[in-house]
């Protein structure tokens, strides 16, 4: 089934939008879910009739996506949550199963690619990227586990990143937290396999959120994205989102410990 798809900015996508029937009342828990790509993710579940359950950082922009999206599909469920804090993240989740049921897909989409140097990393800086980068994925991955076990069933989405196999600079924290997205993955998929549960990473490219336009955009940029993307459009948040619902569906239902790159043909 397709369905026609709007882009935040209000044009007409390109392409049509997927409708898959099975992820209706799924339960779905998304990590930094209150703008850029997680925004796009929670809307694009909630049109599919998804029970979503997001933390972000930011209250505000979550409440405000909240009030935006309501009339989209079931209303979301979202708290404010430092991901640091492991704690409380896997209190969130904790809390999110109970309210909505046993959750059967995760997308740990939370990340931050602030720019540092080598020679100005701390221990704390490091310990600080990692923990959004890298610790929250795992610890949230040991919180849903049991209960898709349970279920028999699951589908665990892991945002990686192009930029480290670009070998962009800049960002070394980030970039050796984004690239052990990769290993952690195929280092569970066969244990969680057993129980049908399966675990990818979803890699983006250069994806034009309000951040990377306000921060990073300029024209010179541009002209390298241009010339070295092979298609020429700018990937855009919700084409990172059709592409995790393809994952979190049945539709995939064979596809586990693989590496899926939406990068307009970057890499």
């Amino acid at each position: 089934m397709l369905a026609s798809s709007v882009r935040h900015d209000g044009r007409r996508a390109a392409t049509s939008e997927a409708v898959y029937p099975d992820l209706c009342a799924r339960r779905v828990f998304i990590t930094g879910g209150g703008s850029g790509i997680g925004a796009a993710l929670v809307e694009a579940f909630v049109r599919q009739g998804a029970h979503v359950a997001f933390v972000d950082i930011n209250a505000d922009v979550s409440h405000a996506l909240v009030d935006r999206i309501r009339d989209l599909g079931p209303a979301p469920w979202c708290r404010r949550c430092d991901v640091t804090d492991v704690h409380s993240l896997q209190q969130a989740i904790t809390d999110a199963a109970q309210a909505l049921g046993a959750l059967d897909v995760l997308v740990n989409n939370v990340g931050s690619d602030d720019r540092h140097a080598l020679e100005d990393v701390t221990p704390a800086y490091w310990e600080q990227r990692i923990g959004i980068n890298q610790r929250a994925a795992f610890f949230a991955i040991q919180a849903v586990v049991p209960g898709m076990r349970r279920q028999g069933r699951g589908s665990i989405i892991n945002l990686g990143s192009t930029g480290w196999q670009t070998k962009n600079a800049g960002y070394p924290c980030y970039a050796m937290a984004k690239s052990s997205m990769n290993g952690m993955t195929r280092g569970m998929a066969k244990s969680l396999g057993e129980h049908r549960i399966r675990i990818n990473v979803l890699s983006p490219g250069w994806v034009m959120t309000e951040r990377q336009r306000m921060l990073w955009l300029t024209a010179e940029s541009e002209k390298e994205l241009m010339e070295n993307q092979c298609l020429p459009d700018k990937i855009m948040p919700a084409d990172i989102a059709s592409m995790a619902l393809f994952l979190a569906s049945d539709a995939s239902r064979a596809c586990t410990a693989q590496e899926f790159v939406v990068d307009a043909g970057w890499t």
